[in-house]
């Protein structure tokens, strides 16, 4: 569909690419990666026809159709947010008028005149296109868009232009999927959605007819959607026939295979030129200097690119707090006639890491709220524990900050221990290099100052986290960094995210908000989402609302990336320990067949029934360990 031959780019004086070659092909799956400032959104763009090359060739198919979503940007107004959708029909709705048309004109022509079997034959061709694309369905295919992206029927009749830039996004992105181009070019399609949205996306695209690209920070989202991973690194084009887990696996395996190939190579040189400079002015060995001075001239210098510094900040811990860190006792909230919810009862625990999830509007942000005190209850009671302390993070919590501090010195201010260099790695971490640290905070974007807003919060931590969304606006570093705190973390975390992966590993209890409950599961997020399908709810769990229990029998589990790659990993570590034992056990029975001494048979004997009895051991492991894979493969 769409070739690339030798492309290259600049972004002013940087080089983003050179010599790049790819074909796209009609069912690619792809995931475009790389740090930032690499050109993923630049190619994209170029994909897409909106930006050019500044070398090489860009070739599409004729007649290929290439649907491109910004991160943001998107506007639409003038008509609802059904028909704005249903305006990607255009062509269909042309035929729908013309067949009524036809309907009309074959009722007032004589049936058996030519011209009647002329609009007869016109009007079977076209129904026939119709009902092949279809075009009787329109309205619902519009719907289920609309429904998976969380849009609730009442808003389908509002104008467009009456909602939000994050709105507006998904309005775009509807309108992609309805029309189905051979090729979608995604650049962050999850950043405005919630966690239903996103879920819905993926398996969307899973049963997505044509080829996308896109560009995500979701692991566990481009885990699931992709099967191919396109990483612009070292201002190349790298390919990996994988998921994401697996490529980062790759991608190390790949470094360190190109750092060994420029140490031998720098070994080389240092060989030569050392060669060169002992006999240059030997006349004797003249033909073999002038044989390894072109040697030296004709190699191809391996460049090795600037290494991904991975930050380690020790963040520090807070005080304890007691055993009970919050209690609510028949709580409801109403904003006016609007219940959010009722009857709410739960305690959260010292160490508990609680993810609340729920469509978006159902209450999540209201919940947080309320624990930090910022709403107050319509009914109800809420007693926080005995020395907690809690801290909010807002969606908006850049409206708190000094907005003529510089960054380095107010971060500074927060951790006066902390030494500069120090504190521009933890600043390079959320996307603050260089010269970005002397910025003054009121000249941010809100993401940026949300996103600075987070790394300062982590300085000084309450025993009480309150956090709506902080993993809007980072990247995988960043999150990286994000999650290594608060997994390290000793207080108490609520939050709410829209990233799979983030909950996943941080979660050990979720709370979903909906239909005017709070109702409590155990685990992360998707022993949530097995216990929806039908497992019992977290029985232990005090004045819990019970959901209704579906036969466990009707369950289907999809296999977690990341648990699947671990259980992968523990099953060959196992295969090593048998490979391994079973060669010591071969080395120690041919060590009895030479006797020595008494002595030297009797500690071989005893070896070798400790040997069997550790494989046994580890035959037993692995057994349970290739048993667990399959499992989580079915």
């Amino acid at each position: 569909m769409i070739t690339l031959n030798n492309a290259g780019k600049r972004y002013g004086h940087k080089l983003l690419f050179e010599g790049c070659n790819w074909m796209i092909t009609p069912n690619d799956r792809v995931g475009l990666v790389g740090a930032n400032g690499t050109g993923k959104s630049t190619l994209l763009k170029i994909l897409g026809g909106f930006e050019t090359l500044d070398m090489g060739d860009l070739n599409v198919t004729k007649g290929i159709d290439i649907g491109y979503l910004p991160q943001d940007g998107m506007q639409a107004s003038g008509r609802t947010v059904f028909d704005e959708c249903l305006s990607v029909f255009a062509n269909l709705r042309e035929i729908e008028r013309e067949l009524e048309e036809l309907l009309h004109r074959m009722s007032d022509v004589d049936h058996t005149s030519a011209e009647y079997e002329a609009i007869a034959d016109r009007f079977a061709r076209l129904d026939t296109e119709f009902r092949n694309r279809d075009g009787y369905a329109l309205e619902a295919q519009v719907g289920t868009v609309l429904a998976g992206l969380s849009f609730r029927k009442e808003d389908w009749t509002r104008p467009c232009e009456t909602f939000s830039g994050g709105w507006q996004m998904r309005i775009a992105l509807a309108k992609l999927l309805l029309r189905r181009p051979n090729l979608l070019l995604l650049d962050e399609p999850t950043n405005h959605l919630d966690l239903e949205a996103r879920n819905w996306l993926e398996e969307y695209l899973t049963s997505y007819p044509n080829a996308y690209l896109l560009i995500s920070h979701d692991r566990y989202f481009l885990d699931v959607t992709v099967k191919r991973v396109v990483e612009l690194w070292n201002r190349q084009i790298h390919f990996f026939a994988s998921n994401y887990s697996r490529y980062l696996v790759l991608k190390q395996e790949r470094l360190e295979q190109l750092q060994s190939a420029a140490r031998n190579q720098n070994d080389r040189i240092e060989q030569l030129e050392a060669f060169i400079n002992r006999f240059r002015y030997q006349a004797t060995k003249a033909k073999q200097v002038q044989s390894r001075i072109k040697e030296l001239e004709k190699i191809e210098r391996i460049e090795l690119p600037p290494e991904e510094r991975t930050i380690h900040f020790s963040f520090p811990q807070p005080k304890a707090s007691g055993r009970i860190v919050a209690e609510f006792q028949g709580v409801a909230k109403s904003y006016g006639e609007k219940l959010v919810f009722s009857n709410a009862s739960f305690f959260i625990e010292r160490g508990d890491r609680i993810a609340l999830v729920g469509v978006n509007g159902a209450g999540k942000s209201t919940l947080i709220k309320l624990l930090a005190g910022a709403e107050p209850l319509t009914a109800g009671s809420y007693t926080l524990g005995h020395n907690a302390q809690p801290d909010y993070f807002a969606q908006d919590q850049y409206k708190e900050l000094d907005t003529d501090a510089r960054l380095i010195d107010d971060i500074g201010r927060v951790a006066p221990r902390s030494g500069e260099t120090e504190l521009r790695n933890l600043l390079g971490c959320f996307l603050f290099s260089e010269d970005d640290v002397f910025k003054r905070i009121g000249v941010l974007s809100g993401g940026e100052r949300n996103r600075y807003a987070l790394a300062r919060m982590l300085l000084q931590p309450s025993n009480f986290l309150l956090l709506d969304e902080p993993t809007n606006h980072l990247d995988m570093r960043a999150k990286d960094v994000l999650l290594k705190a608060l997994e390290d973390y000793t207080g108490t975390v609520v939050f709410v995210s829209h990233d799979r992966y983030f909950i996943d590993r941080l979660a050990t209890r979720v709370f979903e908000i909906g239909e005017g409950e709070v109702r409590l599961y155990p685990g992360n997020y998707e022993d949530y989402l097995w216990r929806k399908q039908g497992m019992p709810l977290d029985v232990a769990a005090p004045a819990a609302t019970e959901a209704p229990a579906q036969p466990a029998q009707t369950a289907v589990k999809r296999a977690n990336p990341q648990k699947l790659k671990s259980a992968e990993d523990q099953c060959a570590k196992l295969e090593q320990q048998v490979a391994a034992l079973e060669a010591e056990i071969a080395r120690t029975e041919t060590g009895l067949a030479s006797f020595v001494s008494v002595e030297e048979t009797l500690r071989l004997t005893g070896r070798l029934d400790e040997l069997r009895t550790s494989l046994e051991q580890a035959m037993a492991g692995w057994e349970a360990a290739q048993a667990a894979v399959e499992a989580l493969r079915a």
